[in-house]
């Protein structure tokens, strides 16, 4: 949860932010670009435009009155206490230990950190672990959604069971089917690692359960049973594209509640990017459709540590997404097809669920929008036709899948949105988890980065690594301790309670503008159990 506002008011009271925060702006459109000068393009998945843009104006009474109290002769600084700080970081943090067999851990993941910190109200990330019990290995996946989160909900509770699926053997898809004929009980799937406010639609579970139901019906329709080697590379590809279709499918057919016909457009008319991972083994399989990233902690034979990078980003800094994008439709379009670095020059992403409005044909949307219910009539991003709109689609959630066979060396992996990324360098993330994990800070020399600093200043930066060195860490959790670096590390590289606070302090109307909503999942790995896997062969 964001920080009370009530908390913000001395800010603004005592000029801090009128100083810092001058151009506030308030946005009726999340998904819409905001004008504010301090708000990087790069943190937004839509880009403006004339056609449909809603302009971003300074709300009344913000800028007025912090205008009008910069009279004040002494401004007194407002922070939360550590408490407050705490109680905010870790509001949403989630951890799970793989539980010990005769006293011995057999699974190569010994378990897992998660957290979440929001930007957007409500945020529009989530997150997702389980176990598979059909057959091994665990699923972890991040998925940061765009234009609303009712997609990334929706992919988040339904993609793993498609997942699972794609990974059964015959037989057993066969069991399950046959349960459902007779009305038994059915064989569980999944094994959920949940934090509490983790939510789950109950309403639509139906619909999610025939549309799951009709696709492993075709499965065992497709395999006769004759091969029993599953191509986990393969399945992962299938399960996502299979997942989109679906959703797009339910939101062309509609439903007769109003509720769930509302709950199916919304969900294909927003967008979701994905990275999941499943650990099978030494076996390390990585999905990701969109911009989140899956990195690698690698501890070196002296003790440092090193990344390894198991995704690459479907932007346009790819260049091969780029040129396969260019690829797929006519020549004529090769200007048009990305504009300033955005698919149609409005899309971030260049693979995601959903946004169906960068897939449909603009037939097929006008007719869905026009049966659909008034409020999604209503809404300015469902009317409006992208630019350039051609020769759809543009956009597909096929993942990009990588392949890693786990080493003793491969200490952890971290899943996370961009709201990371954006924030902190990889090499960076994998050594404060490293260190964390292990305890162990390497003394490397202080980077000022070009400032000039003090002696005193200089004094205080050596006392404050100390101390840390001394204590024991005040996180419990890796993604937790994670996330307090990429709000509050200062320009040393070192935790600043003062930026810190003024980061979690931001109210709803200004947070967005300075940061995305961030989600973790940092991953550990049993180094013994690994080796024993290489032992055995």
């Amino acid at each position: 949860m964001p920080a009370p506002t009530q908390l913000f008011f001395p800010l603004i009271r005592n000029c801090e932010l009128s100083r810092i925060y001058g151009t506030a702006c308030y946005c009726h459109h999340r998904h819409l670009c905001c004008s504010s000068p301090y708000l990087a393009q790069s943190r937004l998945r839509y880009a403006p435009h004339p056609a449909y843009a809603t302009f971003c104006r300074p709300k009344e009474g913000w800028w007025q009155y912090t205008q009008g109290r910069r009279y004040a002769s002494t401004p007194q600084k407002f922070y939360l206490t550590p408490p407050q700080v705490n109680s905010i970081l870790k509001a949403n943090e989630y951890s799970f230990k793989v539980p010990e067999f005769d006293g011995k851990n057999v699974s190569s993941v010994l378990g897992f950190d998660s957290n979440q910190l929001p930007a957007n109200a409500p945020i529009e990330d989530r997150r997702s672990a389980a176990t598979c019990l059909q057959t091994r290995g665990m699923l972890l996946g991040v998925f940061d959604g765009h234009a609303g989160c009712a997609c990334s909900q929706a992919v988040s509770e339904r993609l793993f069971y498609y997942i699972a699926v794609s990974l059964l053997p015959h037989e057993t898809l066969l069991e399950i089917e046959n349960a459902v004929e007779s009305g038994r009980a059915l064989l569980p799937i999944l094994q959920w690692h949940k934090h509490p406010n983790d939510y789950f639609s109950k309403e639509a579970s139906k619909l999610y359960f025939n549309s799951l139901r009709t696709y492993w019906q075709e499965l065992i329709d497709l395999n006769t049973g004759e091969s029993t080697d599953i191509d986990v590379k393969e399945a992962l590809i299938n399960a996502f594209k299979r997942l989109d279709n679906d959703i797009s499918l339910e939101a062309q057919v509609g439903d007769p509640n109003s509720f769930l016909n509302y709950l199916v457009l919304r969900v294909a008319f927003s967008g979701a990017t994905a990275c999941v991972a499943h650990v099978d083994g030494v076996d390390l399989h990585v999905a990701n459709t969109g911009d989140s990233r899956a990195m690698l902690g690698v501890q070196e034979e002296d003790g440092s540590w090193s990344a390894v990078t198991l995704s690459n980003d479907h932007n346009a800094q790819n260049e091969r997404e780029l040129e396969r994008l260019k690829l797929e439709h006519p020549k004529n379009e090769a200007k048009s097809v990305v504009k300033q670095d955005r698919l149609l020059g409005l899309l971030m992403p260049f693979r995601a669920f959903g946004d169906v409005k960068f897939k449909w044909s603009i037939d097929l949307q006008k007719r869905v929008i026009e049966s659909g219910p008034d409020q999604l009539n209503d809404n300015e991003y469902t009317k409006f036709i992208p630019p350039n709109y051609y020769t759809p689609p543009y956009l597909t959630a096929e993942p990009e899948v990588t392949y890693h066979r786990l080493r003793p060396q491969d200490k952890f992996l971290v899943l996370a949105t961009d709201g990371l990324w954006e924030t902190m360098h990889r090499q960076d993330v994998v050594r404060i988890v490293g260190e964390y994990l292990t305890g162990m800070h390497h003394q490397q020399p202080i980077a000022v980065g070009g400032y000039k600093v003090t002696l005193g200043q200089m004094h205080g930066l050596l006392t404050e690594r100390r101390a840390k060195m001394s204590s024991v860490f005040e996180d419990q959790n890796a993604a937790t301790h994670l996330i307090r670096h990429a709000v509050g590390n200062n320009e040393f590289g070192t935790v600043d309670h003062e930026r810190l606070s003024k980061m979690l302090s931001l109210p709803e109307e200004l947070a967005r503008m300075y940061r995305d909503d961030i989600t973790i999942i940092v991953v550990q790995f049993n180094s013994h159990v690994v080796g024993a896997y290489q032992n055995q062969e």
